[in-house]
């Protein structure tokens, strides 16, 4: 954590300080852990790292596995706090948004910790020229107050047997095999903000582009290869204007790539997310 979110620098415990607050063991802990993996961390390192004694990580927390967990809760927590202050005198549901994803930039920005990694689904860089507003069979598929089962297959899933029937699953599911458990339903003022944004998103305008290359973090840039909504040569781009980006373009597929490959999708990002973070230490 930084100096600026605790009133303190970051790291280690003073030796003198007798018994170390809780809030200190879990902001150093999660700070060890983002620095070198949970693989390169064991609880002798991070005794020695909070420069605390043997037993009191034992005594609070009994293993690894359980001092990650409530080091990510903690830190996660504190995110979470923050960002329902940030809308709570926000009635205008957009507003209350837009201070919800700026209240998510800042905390981030103060907390590296809790950011080391970026995945990017069907995504598109603000400014890329092509990018103001759908295609006409998009919106003929699926811009209407009630999208249908055949509608949502066509833009979300490529026409291919093998993808089509990937598709006529999920839609099974979306549209009404599923009876618990289930999100609410997107109202159509929603969907229609949603368009405002991706034609607002898509206003051609170079310069904006070059903002990408500030994200200086790994990224995971996925996409299908008939998406017709973000088409996969954004995908591209995207990943050209960041400095540390690996892509992946997903066969036989579209716009819901992850719902058809998603086995492959998920062990793709679990493998990028389990890239070393830095030098390795011994785990006994």
């Amino acid at each position: 954590m930084t100096e600026e979110s605790h009133g303190r620098p970051r790291g280690r415990p003073r030796k003198d300080s007798g018994p170390a607050p809780i809030d200190d063991v879990l902001a150093a802990a999660l700070h060890a852990f983002a620095t070198h993996g949970y693989q390169g961390v064991s609880v002798r390192t991070l005794n020695r790292e909070l420069g605390v004694s043997h037993n009191l990580l034992h005594q609070r927390f009994g293993s690894k596995e359980a001092i990650w967990y409530a080091a990510v809760d903690w830190g996660f927590g504190r995110l979470t706090e923050e960002l329902v202050r940030s809308g709570q005198n926000q009635p205008d549901p957009v507003q209350r948004l837009r201070a919800f994803i700026r209240s998510f930039v800042a905390f981030s920005a103060r907390n590296p910790d809790l950011l080391r990694r970026v995945v990017l689904a069907s995504s598109a860089p603000q400014g890329a020229a092509g990018m103001h507003g759908w295609a006409p069979e998009v919106i003929g598929a699926v811009g209407a107050p009630e999208t249908t089962p055949q509608g949502y297959i066509s833009v979300f899933f490529a026409p291919t047997n093998t993808s089509r029937e990937a598709g006529r699953q999920a839609a099974g599911r979306i549209f009404g095999a599923r009876t618990t458990d289930r999100d609410e339903p997107t109202t159509w003022q929603t969907r229609q903000a949603q368009y405002d944004a991706v034609c607002a998103w898509g206003i051609p305008n170079h310069a904006l582009l070059q903002r990408v290359a500030a994200i200086e973090l790994p990224v995971f840039v996925a996409n299908g290869n008939s998406d017709p909504m973000i088409l996969p040569r954004y995908s591209y781009l995207l990943a050209g204007l960041l400095p540390d980006a690996r892509v992946k373009i997903y066969p036989d597929s579209a716009h819901g790539f992850l719902f058809q490959h998603h086995s492959e999708f998920a062990a793709d990002v679990n493998a990028f997310l389990a890239e070393a973070v830095g030098p390795q230490k011994p785990t006994t």
